[in-house]
């Protein structure tokens, strides 16, 4: 079984200019909790929901509606994604992606073919994957 079989194809993108506002409506509008993030096309690194919360003030501190969505504005998603993150080829086996989550402790995975992003592969694709192995199959006569 290859990457190919069990990634996300349709995959919300972000440019590397876009600001953290811009970012957060795309991860609520999509229900995504990793974007790729794109310049000029390119693959350069990808967020996760986590990112910008850990990024932002504390709704328990003393920063006012005004600070924070002042932050949200102007702080670029380049300032919190992570750099040229790990990535697999379409042609990879699913089990070499597998294996990069589990110790890496990251849950997705960009997938690029000759520099260009095909999708994703997360631990939900993982999921998918396990269900499909360990569904019941008939008895075999």
């Amino acid at each position: 079984m290859l990457v190919r079989d069990f990634m996300t194809c349709d995959v919300t993108t972000i440019d590397e200019h876009d600001n953290l506002l811009d970012t957060t409506l795309a991860f609520r509008r999509t229900h995504f909790r990793h974007l790729p993030v794109l310049a000029a096309d390119k693959l350069v690194g990808i967020v996760t929901e986590g990112d910008v919360r850990q990024f932002l003030p504390s709704l328990m501190s003393r920063a006012g509606a005004e600070e924070y969505n002042q932050i949200l504005e102007s702080t670029p998603v380049s300032k919190v994604m992570t750099r040229n993150p790990l990535t697999v080829g379409p042609q990879q086996p699913v089990a070499e992606a597998a294996h990069l989550l589990f110790t890496h402790h990251i849950g997705c995975l960009p997938v690029v073919e000759e520099g260009e992003l095909k999708g994703v592969i997360s631990t939900t694709d993982m999921l998918r994957l396990l269900i499909y192995l360990t569904r019941e199959r008939p008895s075999q006569p």
